[in-house]
């Protein structure tokens, strides 16, 4: 994944207390849109959480997922960077 092809569209922090902290969309390469990406607060700090649909069984699977390592690198700092731009801008 290249990042100038990755847009974050939008953060929409969370208000109350919760492990989410905020819900995002990004836009790829100008096409194509991926909604209901999470900024969770985990064990080991802030990760992103990716789309995913409940399926048979109350189990879950993913609906959108980078295919190697460094694309979920890429897009887990675009969007964690956008996050924190978005708490900057609560705080003014």
């Amino acid at each position: 994944m290249n990042l100038e092809t990755v847009k974050v569209e939008r953060v929409r922090l969370v208000k109350k207390e919760s492990n989410v902290k905020a819900f995002c969309d990004i836009l790829i390469g100008g096409s194509y849109a991926v909604k209901g990406l999470r900024v969770v607060d985990g064990k080991k700090g802030l990760f992103i959480g990716l789309p995913r649909e409940k399926g048979k069984e109350d189990k879950y699977f993913d609906i959108f997922y980078p295919i190697s390592k460094e694309a979920r690198q890429e897009l887990e700092k675009a969007v964690l960077d956008a996050y924190e731009e978005e708490k900057k801008k609560e705080v003014k």
